[in-house]
């Protein structure tokens, strides 16, 4: 079992022995390897255990997670995996560290096009790639993802790295909406709308539009959320207030969303109190809270979002089952390679 509640960051060489070794399975308690902070998950975790009364451990990495559960092994104390981004959890499919799942309450409480066909991952809330525009620069309040390919932003557009999962994960919706051929004309006409080579986080377009480096830019909703909010650092609170979030496509086929999401772990030594856990992540109560705390949208049908995301205005997500757009992630990444795209503009 994992040796307290919260352990933030990679284990020393011995512990990290210890942990492959020592015996596993504990009653009452489940193990939990995160790519989420432990501040976003912990109200979720200690709902949890007041409702359940298991003990909720948490090993929280920024990298190597899949490459951490596979050195271990049969021997792996994971119960259950939560990560951000459909990439991380095909991911995580794809290296053999998840098991399929099929669970009738969780299957009623995710919609289909949120988890996979297979049962090995399963959305929990979504965030919207929207457009980042300036309030006092661009009067428009509509927008679609093809029209960003309009000469018109020619200059007035930035973005981060486009081979970033973010972005990887719009530009591969783009190809199973219309194919390889014409995404990579459009991939060109935005990269020649750029006003820089692409480079910082999505953070850093707000920025950018807030120093009038550019108009419009992609970005992650609730990343807003989290700059309004922001009483650390409070300079991003006026990034955020210089910029309107517009929804692409909202008149036709919805804007592109991702997912944050869980999956049961191949070993799972507390595998009961893993589903447990999994089905009180898809419920209600929890979906509200996990939403306010990282400001995106629940996936659960009718939960609401905070006040915060729902001041940005209504989102309709593209329907389309994430794992289609996972597939075609690959060839996203070569058509961002292929047509220059962190080059910048050509002319």
């Amino acid at each position: 079992m994992l040796a307290s509640k919260t352990l933030i960051g990679s284990l020393s060489v011995a512990a990290a022995f210890l942990a492959l070794t020592a015996p596993a399975r504990a009653d009452g308690e489940v193990n939990i390897y995160s790519y989420r902070q432990p501040d976003l998950i912990q109200p979720l975790l200690d709902a949890f255990t007041k409702e359940t009364g298991i003990t909720a451990n948490v090993l929280f990495l920024d990298k190597g997670l899949v490459e951490r559960i596979q050195a271990e092994g049969a021997n792996s104390p994971a119960d259950v995996i939560l990560t951000v981004d459909i990439s991380r959890l095909t991911e995580a499919k794809d290296a053999g560290v998840t098991q399929p799942l099929v669970n009738e309450t969780i299957n009623k409480d995710i919609p289909a096009h949120f988890r996979d066909p297979g049962g090995n991952w399963f959305g929990l809330t979504t965030r919207g790639r929207v457009v980042y525009a300036s309030k006092e620069r661009v009067p428009q309040n509509d927008i679609t993802y093809e029209e960003l390919a309009d000469p018109k932003w020619k200059g007035k557009f930035c973005t981060r790295d486009g081979q970033h999962s973010y972005n990887i994960g719009l530009f591969a919706s783009m190809i199973a909406h219309h194919g390889e051929a014409e995404t990579e004309k459009w991939l060109t006409g935005i990269r020649d709308n750029l006003s820089k080579k692409p480079d910082g986080g999505d953070r850093d377009q707000a920025k950018a539009i807030f120093a009038g480096e550019c108009d419009i830019a992609l970005g992650n909703s609730y990343y807003v959320g989290l700059m309004l909010t922001n009483e650390k650092e409070p300079q991003q609170k006026e990034w955020a207030s210089a910029i309107k979030v517009l929804f692409p496509n909202a008149k036709d086929r919805g804007t592109h969303v991702n997912i944050s999401g869980m999956a049961l772990a191949k070993n799972a030594p507390n595998k009961e109190n893993a589903v447990k856990l999994m089905e009180f992540l898809s419920a209600g109560e929890a979906q509200k809270i996990y939403a306010e705390q990282v400001f995106e949208y629940p996936v659960l049908p009718g939960a609401e979002p905070s006040d915060v995301v729902k001041s940005f205005g209504t989102i309709k997500p593209d329907s389309l089952p994430l794992a289609e757009i996972a597939a075609n992630r690959k060839k996203a990444s070569e058509l961002v390679d292929k047509v220059g795209y962190n080059d910048g503009p050509q002319d």
